[in-house]
């Protein structure tokens, strides 16, 4: 339902927040007539008069384009200064993912977050439920000697989030823990050993953490899902491979919160029936 606004009212708010803008930008009325082909008069009259007239859409459309504001933020139709370009922009970035642990740009992110719920879509197993062994059969091909110094930052960020006062819920697709339990696709070369110590430690961690940290395993071939994280109302980004897309505007960030809660309630496995769900289907 729209709100209706007295002329008068929106004709003072245009004449206070062009002033704003001029202030902000630091560009004089002279400036702004030149910018934008009109007489130095036209700017002063803009401001200073009391009635309730305003000026055309073409000047208008003119002054937003030279102060680098929306035109709807000058007539009062949005709270919001910045033009379209930069509110898309604000709103969506793209950020390299380095094929490593837990990066910093995950660990500001959920420091960001803390207090709100986090949701979580990992690409595989969560990183930082992973033990040293698997963490090392996984990243040491791309990380080298540094393996080490990563296996200490995701105990560091393990340590963390025990701390932490943010809910966790994970879910998983049944294909990607199914071919972990049974040695397939992407686990093929994975170590029985390695396989069994990780089973065991998930589920400790689980019963851990839980009712804090919760996962869900979900039928892909119902509900299918990209990796990605919703972390509160703040944020939520996906996971592309070699890069993150961010976005940061309310109603993208309610969708894919939104598309979660559907995977959670599709979900065929909680994370009590976790421990069973692996005596099931792990390779002997």
């Amino acid at each position: 339902m729209n709100i209706y606004i007295d002329k008068r009212i929106r004709a003072a708010q245009f004449r206070e927040r062009l002033r704003q803008a001029l202030q902000l930008s630091g560009i004089s009325q002279a400036a702004l007539a030149r910018n934008i082909g009109v007489d130095r008069s036209t700017i002063s009259q803009l401001l200073g008069d009391s009635g309730a007239r305003l000026p055309n859409a073409q000047v208008v459309g003119e002054c937003a384009a030279a102060l680098n504001v929306s035109a709807d933020w000058l007539l009062s139709l949005s709270d919001r200064p910045e033009n379209a370009t930069d509110i898309v922009a604000n709103s969506l970035a793209l950020s390299r993912a380095p094929r490593a642990l837990v990066d910093e740009q995950i660990y500001y992110w959920h420091r960001e977050a803390a207090g709100y719920k986090i949701r979580h879509v990992p690409a595989t197993l969560p990183d930082m439920f992973k033990t040293d062994a698997m963490l090392e059969w996984e990243y040491a091909p791309h990380l080298g000697r540094t393996i080490q110094q990563a296996i200490g930052a995701s105990k560091d960020r393990l340590n963390w989030m025990r701390e932490s006062t943010s809910d966790y819920e994970i879910a998983i697709p049944i294909h990607e823990m199914v071919s972990f339990a049974t040695s397939q696709g992407y686990y093929r070369d994975l170590p029985t050993e390695v396989r069994t110590e990780q089973i065991r430690w998930l589920v400790d961690l689980c019963d851990q953490f839980y009712p804090r940290v919760r996962i869900y395993l979900f039928d892909s071939r119902r509900l299918y899902s990209a990796p990605v994280t919703m972390f509160g109302p703040l944020l939520a980004v996906l996971y592309v491979g070699r890069h993150y897309l961010a976005f940061r505007d309310r109603e993208r960030v309610h969708c894919f919160t939104e598309h979660f809660d559907a995977l959670i309630r599709e979900a065929s496995f909680t994370t009590r029936e976790l421990e069973q769900f692996f005596k099931t289907h792990v390779k002997s």
